[in-house]
């Protein structure tokens, strides 16, 4: 499988990549087959079953009302939050809905969407089927798909040998093929290249230079602007667990104290946690936002880019986008070698991840070797091996939303201790993620976003 930057940084909506995002585009998808095959105006109802991950945490991920807004013909990279949930409202009381905007059908969702936590289908635990009737009950069209991380989803009928539907690019064989954190240090060896150079090669093999940069700066800017509106937004977190949105009133705080004479040699610590958090405040009141690979660890590269680019490439755009190539190559080892899944592995899959893409980024922007650079990806995913994923309520608030912002100053942390190396380290990337897999294969499915066991069920909360 090729994967591209484009696949691994998505504009999207919170609050999650796999219980969110995937569904849409699953929904959206489903839909839009019905219209290709001219079936569309023959569907009298729709039902919809979540299995595994999906049934236990759904409710709390916004998974039923993200698929009503996949049916209604919203894309995840186009949907405008604050437009479309009340045009969901406006027809769930009358108890209908419009496929792919123009087809009215009744529709109660209480009743047509099931919840099936027990139910685990084989080839991931994140499913969702969908199927279409006409008027006399009979099928018109049935599809099994599977959310399998970041946004990715694989439909049943599609899995044999092909690739997942929402890729950005038409998998050609690029020039420097990697899938092993090894063969991409040899490429880098081979052409005495950065592995930025690398990702930028293959990328320009599957898009036009200026439309690559294009996205890339595109983005840039949305994690910029999440960053920014999740800065200057006070309120409540909405699902019931009424916790309160920190981000902005930290960072009014903290620019009071620069004000002072008193000098805060950590002050970029405190920015830092401040950009991670706010990126996730608005992952989870489900606004726009970057899936960084996912949305549960969304604010990592955010704010550890903001970083770079505030105290060490200051207004540069190009160091920005190299800092988003090279991490994405070890996005894409990640995806391929390991999992970005926390129904899958848990939280070192998600949270993990991200920490060692922005690591990556962060020292090939510093300087650092392509040894380093492994290095560094390497450090920050060996520290999170074993990471449970343990929301409170299903919502992905505790402890996600501190997690993003203690992980952020690992990643840079990681980063610093691989710089003052040379780049030879005992543990290997590769080997690090072998272990990430293995590791969640073994973890109990109570820790893997079921929300059954960890946190989830010590902390004594209402039912959301």
């Amino acid at each position: 499988m090729e994967l591209s930057v484009l696949d691994l940084f998505k504009i999207g909506i919170g609050p999650s990549s796999s219980h969110t995002v995937g569904p849409m585009l699953a929904a959206y998808e489903f839909v839009n087959t019905l219209t290709q095959s001219k079936q569309l105006a023959k569907v009298y109802n729709i039902d919809i079953e979540l299995y595994g991950s999906l049934g236990a945490t759904g409710r709390g991920h916004g998974t039923d009302r993200a698929i009503l807004l996949g049916l209604l013909g919203h894309h995840p990279k186009d949907v405008k939050p604050k437009e479309a949930y009340p045009q969901i409202d406006a027809l769930q009381a009358r108890d209908a809905l419009l496929l792919n905007g123009n087809h009215r059908i009744g529709f109660i969702a209480d009743q047509q969407i099931v919840f099936k936590p027990e139910v685990i289908l084989d080839h991931h635990v994140n499913a969702l089927k969908l199927v279409a009737r006409d008027e006399l009950g009979n099928n018109l069209q049935e599809e099994t798909y599977y959310s399998t991380g970041g946004g990715f989803i694989e439909s049943h009928s599609a899995i044999n040998g092909k690739e997942t539907i929402n890729s950005a690019h038409d998998f050609s064989p690029p020039p420097k093929p990697f899938y092993t954190a090894a063969e991409l240090l040899m490429r880098c060896h081979e052409s005495q290249a950065s592995i930025s150079d690398i990702m930028l090669q293959n990328e320009l093999s599957w898009h036009t230079e200026e439309r690559l940069m294009e996205r890339l700066d595109e983005i840039f800017q949305a994690m910029d602007e999440c960053i920014d509106n999740g800065m200057i937004t006070d309120g409540v977190l909405p699902g019931g667990l009424n916790v309160k949105r920190r981000a902005s009133s930290i960072a009014r705080a903290v620019a009071e104290k620069e004000k002072s004479d008193i000098e805060d040699p950590l002050k970029a610590l405190d920015w830092i946690n401040i950009w991670a958090m706010a990126v996730n405040e608005e992952n989870a009141n489900g606004q726009r936002m970057v899936t960084a690979p996912t949305n549960g660890a969304a604010g990592i590269i955010p704010s550890v880019l903001r970083y770079f680019t505030t105290y060490h490439a200051k207004n540069d755009a190009h160091a920005a986008r190299r800092f988003l190539l090279t991490a994405a190559a070890i996005g894409k080892l990640c995806k391929l070698n390991g999992s970005i899944s926390g129904a899958e592995v848990g939280c070192q899959g998600e949270v993990g991840s991200a920490c060692a893409m922005a690591a990556a980024g962060l020292a090939e922007g510093m300087g650092g070797s392509p040894e380093q650079v492994e290095n560094a990806a390497e450090i920050a995913m060996e520290h999170h091996l074993g990471l449970t994923c343990d929301p409170i309520g299903g919502l992905v608030q505790v402890p996600c939303i501190e997690r993003n912002a203690i992980a952020a100053v690992h990643a840079i942390d990681s980063a610093r201790l691989a710089l003052a190396g040379d780049g030879t380290h005992f543990v290997s990337f590769d080997e690090v993620l072998q272990t990430m897999l293995e590791t969640g294969r073994d973890m109990q499915h109570k820790y893997k976003e079921t929300s059954t066991g960890g946190l989830a069920v010590t902390v004594n909360v209402p039912e959301c």
